[in-house]
């Protein structure tokens, strides 16, 4: 049975699905409130942490990749569903910090079996996932780099990619010397 005292918090960069699904999932009983983008819901939940994010994957600024990252590390209590219309079928995609994973389109009715499925404590996908970061460009020599943040000591520092983009791989913090397993976000955007 769906428990709809649940708070949802709903990330995406379209205003129209983002208005649409928020107004549907109240409907439903939900409480619902929304952000635009990942640097938005992480100020939302400075204020009002919910009980489950549901989140889209490709945004700009802060990708959805990057945001259920910080939030696995920030808030791991938190049940995250990722959404995009980039993957299909019902599982979360490889390495994606996310309880579970929704396929937009895929209708209401799936969307809401997801949320009773976590709301009951199920499907929890809690292995070790990387910190996702955007690609920023490229340096002078052409290079491929990001910054990254520590997620220990917070400090930023440059990363060049010599590697293909689209592998999981480790870095030792410059500054503190943390071990840090990553991604890179924009190697799965489609």
């Amino acid at each position: 049975m769906l428990d709809t005292r649940l708070r949802l918090l709903v990330v995406d960069d379209e205003p129209s699905l983002r208005t649409s699904l928020s107004l549907v999932l109240r409907e439903f009983g939900y409480q619902v409130w929304s952000a635009g983008s990942g640097f938005s819901a992480l100020s939302e939940m400075r204020n009002d942490v919910p009980d489950i994010l549901i989140s889209d994957l490709n945004m700009p600024g802060m990708s959805g990749f990057e945001l259920l990252s910080i939030v696995r590390r920030r808030f791991p209590a938190i049940p995250v569903i990722a959404m995009s219309g980039a993957f299909i079928g019902n599982t979360v995609p490889d390495g994606l910090p996310a309880d579970a994973f929704y396929e937009k389109g895929a209708g209401i009715v799936k969307l809401l079996r997801i949320l009773e499925i976590i709301s009951e404590g199920g499907a929890p996908n809690r292995a070790e996932t990387p910190i996702w970061f955007s690609l920023n460009g490229h340096d002078t020599s052409g290079a491929p780099y990001i910054t990254m943040a520590c997620p220990e000591c917070l400090r930023a520092f440059a990363l060049e990619l010599r590697e293909p983009l689209n592998i999981k791989r480790k870095t030792d913090c410059i500054h503190c010397g943390i071990s840090i397993q990553f991604a890179i976000a924009s190697a799965y955007a489609a």
